[in-house]
């Protein structure tokens, strides 16, 4: 099948284009689109078919994989062009955006009475994780989808994790950008601590890494980005924050009491004004050791 296999891919951004040019390397004949031209044309040095409009991206192709900014975004594309989903057999959209449960689980049912499948299939790993093909994929929707998805998503991801129906692995996704968030609040005031006290920060974060305390983000974007002053992971300040918001609108919605969470969601809404949406979100760590 990945020899022959068509594949749209809406939305060229950080994690898209990666993913796209990993699909034409693996044997896809991939169909690429976004609105911005110059990222098309990078698509294309990647070896794929730089799509003018996604209606192309949506036509001919086994599947097609999102990887957009909101959920508005998934609605809108799926409302106005679903219906060039034809030829034989059942297509299926591969959701990589970080979406809303709610959103996810109506545009399953709109697609699957359609005779067409939709996977919410959020991803962890960053820009070269997609380029490497090594995310994390966490899944929700029917096992038959899936099923069917699965040589696409193979291409795409070292660790598969199908939660549960629809709407699942969006749930998922927010928890871990949740704990994400916090840990990188918790790990910038940890380090500040350790200053304050008269240990060197990277010493600190050393001891952090060897015991109990280690997270990815202390692990990983503490010495790549923030002790290096890079601040260039490839995720915004802005789809952070997105992410967060939505969180605590989930712990809102469903009655789960979440104190520090709470706390950790106002903290990423404040400091608009030293950090905007489009600085990256490592940032954050510097700024909460500097408060």
């Amino acid at each position: 099948m990945s020899e022959k296999a068509g594949v749209g891919v809406i939305g060229l951004g950080s994690m898209g284009l990666g993913m796209a040019r990993t699909l034409a390397a693996k044997g896809f004949k991939v169909k690429g689109f976004d609105l911005a031209p110059a990222r098309r044309d990078l698509a294309a040095e990647g070896g794929v078919h730089p799509a003018q409009t996604i209606a192309e991206a949506f036509r001919d192709v086994s599947f097609v994989v999102f990887s957009l900014p909101t959920a508005s975004d998934v609605e809108t594309v799926v409302t106005q062009h679903a219906d060039l989903l034809g030829g034989e057999g059942r297509i299926v959209i591969i959701d990589t955006s970080t979406s809303e449960p709610d959103v996810s689980r109506a545009l399953a049912e709109k697609l699957d009475l359609a005779g067409h499948g939709f996977l919410d299939a959020p991803v962890s790993g960053g820009p070269a994780g997609a380029a490497s093909g090594t995310l994390t994929m966490m899944i929700g929707g029917k096992d038959g989808d899936l099923a069917l998805a699965r040589p696409v998503i193979e291409a795409l991801s070292s660790k598969i994790l199908h939660v549960g129906p629809s709407g699942a692995g969006n749930v998922a996704k927010l928890v871990n950008n949740m704990l994400a968030a916090a840990h990188m609040v918790t790990t910038g005031e940890g380090l500040k601590l350790a200053l304050a006290a008269g240990i060197d920060p990277e010493a600190a974060l050393r001891v952090v890494n060897a015991a109990s305390g280690r997270s990815m983000i202390s692990e990983v974007h503490f010495p790549t980005w923030v002790m290096s002053n890079r601040f260039d992971s490839g995720f915004s300040m802005g789809l952070m924050r997105k992410d967060v918001r939505l969180a605590h609108e989930l712990a809102q919605s469903t009655g789960a009491v979440t104190p520090l969470s709470d706390l950790v969601a106002k903290l990423w809404g404040e400091g608009s004004e030293e950090l905007s949406d489009q600085d990256d979100f490592t940032r954050m760590g510097a700024f909460r050791a500097d408060r």
